[in-house]
């Protein structure tokens, strides 16, 4: 793995995340359901990073506080963004790994996330139970992943996702 610098993101840093992010999931990513959660309210400071080599940021993540139904205490990940000259080099591994256990340590209970299996399961998420959580608008049940950072965090929880200011 290529050594990454991981810091805290700052505002400065915001216009490259930006053009990261209309490069990897083009201009209908604002219409995407996690876009829709996330709109209009800002991430948890202190679990938004980004990734450094060479002096030049190279990716970034960001966590959304949201709820499912009356349960609070959750996170909605992304989005997670690295730059193509890097991609396979261990900067997103170490983003979402970093971002985890802050999450964690703050004390949130769960992490929601739309992306797929092949790549987040290896750090633990899984599928959210059938028809338990939903997002507004469509998203595929098998891309819909969990990981939760206190056991049983998610049992009996159900309904829809909203974001609250943390």
């Amino acid at each position: 793995m290529t050594t990454f610098e991981i810091r805290p993101e700052t505002a400065a840093d915001i216009p490259a995340l930006n053009a990261l992010s209309a490069m990897a999931f083009g201009p209908g990513r604002f219409a995407r359901s996690a876009y829709r959660v996330r709109e209009g309210l800002a991430p948890v400071s202190e679990l938004s990073l980004t990734g450094w080599q060479n002096g030049q940021i190279k990716g970034g993540v960001r966590f959304t506080a949201i709820r499912v139904g009356e349960r609070a205490g959750g996170l909605l990940l992304g989005p997670l963004v690295v730059d193509p000259t890097v991609a396979g080099k261990g900067c997103g591994k170490a983003l979402l790994l970093e971002g985890v256990a802050r999450a964690r340590d703050a004390g949130f209970a769960f992490v929601l996330l739309v992306g797929d299996m092949p790549y987040y399961g290896r750090f633990g998420f899984k599928p959210a139970a059938p028809g338990t959580i939903h997002l507004p608008g469509p998203v595929d049940p098998a891309r819909l992943l969990v990981l939760e950072l206190e056991d049983g965090a998610l049992d009996g929880v159900s309904g829809q996702v909203s974001a609250y200011a943390n």
